[in-house]
């Protein structure tokens, strides 16, 4: 075999390593669990949904995401209508550290990522958290690697799929959800 073939033969087989490598390393968010269970691919797709809202607390800029089930309950009233959020509701709220724009020096947008939260409504499955389980998920930017958070992280949380439930108790009455849906 020429230098040249052998040459490209090295370079596909590269390419394809690096690729093949990149692959597994973008699908291993899907392996991580909380305690019980509530695997981070439940919430596969979560960045394609559509925007909820936004926010800003605790130093740390936020996109609150819905899945359709949710964005759908949102624009019927839910939560400031009294009614339950249907089972199947997901929402994510990922979260950056801000970072001032290059391009335009009086904007802040996000910088690194921080960490991703989760919920979803299944009435029967967390009938004892106000029928609503939660993940709470830190992301390492060197490794690009997401765990679950703990008590000994900030806030501290529980890493099961109530860790949520206690700070939520008290927006009971909006079935424990403190986002507004953002009208456009």
């Amino acid at each position: 075999m020429n230098p040249k073939a052998m040459l490209a033969i090295g370079m596909t087989v590269g390419v394809l390593a690096g690729v093949g490598g990149w692959a597994r390393a973008a699908q291993d968010k899907y392996t991580v669990r909380v305690q019980d269970g509530l695997l981070f691919s439940d919430f596969r797709g979560y960045e394609d949904w559509q925007l909820i809202s936004v926010s800003q607390a605790n130093g740390l800029i936020s996109a609150i995401l819905g899945n359709p089930i949710i964005i759908e309950a949102y624009r019927a009233g839910v939560p400031g209508n009294k009614q339950p959020f249907p089972d199947g509701a997901r929402m994510a709220k990922i979260h950056w550290t801000p970072k001032p724009s290059e391009s335009f020096p009086t904007a802040i947008g996000p910088g690194t990522q921080h960490d991703v939260d989760f919920m979803v409504k299944d009435s029967k499955k967390f009938a004892d958290s106000g029928g609503w389980g939660y993940a709470a998920f830190k992301y390492d930017a060197k490794s690009d690697t997401f765990s679950p958070l703990t008590v000994d992280d900030h806030p501290p949380q529980g890493n099961d799929a109530k860790c949520g439930f206690a700070c939520h108790t008290v927006v009971k009455s909006r079935d424990y959800v403190f986002t507004d849906y953002a009208r456009r």
